[in-house]
């Protein structure tokens, strides 16, 4: 029990060591003055403005906009997802259909979509949620495709032996064998999601963390940039751990692999 405790106390320490450094050097840094404190604001600083934003309730509020708009284009993403790339990955007929122009339009950046969708869409919620739904979609389909392919000829054999229906082999066979490529597919798609809507509303947006950001770099307030920036990525590294934790409960028999 005591070997334990130790060696989960060493890997929570090898953790923290990076960004221990990164803390000391930013320190170190604007302490002694090396940067502006225009460009490189203190830890103070920094801190102060974290604690004044959610004092007046301005993070609190511009958080909750932006992971509205994640959650609901990363569902939308991701139900679209995982029915196409399981409808893809047991029929090569629909595969062959929808595989060349899925794969052309995957190779399209998001900033090459942000106009045109813009332009369809206005300005206003719908703009972000397709936005959103386009950037997710994909790490799902390709997933949850390939843990279909994966599944060992063996196992569906033994579902035509048992004459097994169509609904069962896919309840009982192919989506237990391919539930951990979906949520590999999933956690790349809440990343994506969430970085995709923060550059949406860097763009067009009145309200939201990009919003936020991009309004603090036209008045000089690099304090708040800064704090924008670590809560988006604390809310990602929240947001993988969820869907991780999820992931083993789901999938209780690859817990022990490894």
């Amino acid at each position: 029990m005591e070997f334990k405790k130790t060696k989960k106390a060493a890997g929570l320490i090898s953790y923290l060591i990076l960004p221990a450094i990164i803390a000391a050097v930013w320190f170190y840094t604007t302490e002694k003055e090396i940067f502006s404190a225009a460009i490189l604001p203190s830890i103070q600083t920094v801190t102060k403005s974290f604690m004044s934003q959610m004092k007046s309730g301005q993070l609190i509020e511009d958080v909750a906009v932006s992971l509205s708009r994640v959650i609901k284009g990363f569902a939308l993403a991701s139900i679209l997802g995982i029915i196409f790339g399981i409808c893809m990955g047991i029929s090569d007929k629909f595969n062959r259909f929808f595989t060349l122009t899925f794969t052309g339009i995957r190779q399209i950046p998001m900033l090459a979509w942000m106009p045109l969708i813009i332009l369809w869409f206005g300005i206003g919620e719908a703009s972000k949620i397709v936005i959103i739904v386009i950037g997710a979609f994909f790490p799902v389909l390709v997933n949850t495709m390939s843990g279909i392919r994966e599944i060992p000829k063996s196992f569906l054999e033994v579902g035509r032996i048992f004459q097994l229906s169509r609904w069962d082999t896919l309840r009982k066979i192919y989506l237990p064998a391919a539930i951990p490529s979906i949520f590999i597919g999933l956690r790349l798609a809440i990343g994506f999601a969430w970085m995709i809507v923060v550059a949406a509303e860097l763009i067009s947006a009145s309200s939201g963390v990009g919003y936020r950001i991009n309004d603090a770099r036209s008045l000089m307030q690099p304090e708040v940039v800064i704090v924008g920036i670590f809560v988006i990525g604390f809310i990602g590294i929240l947001m993988d751990q969820v869907l991780t934790r999820i992931a083993k409960l789901s999938t209780p028999w690859t817990n022990s692999r490894g």
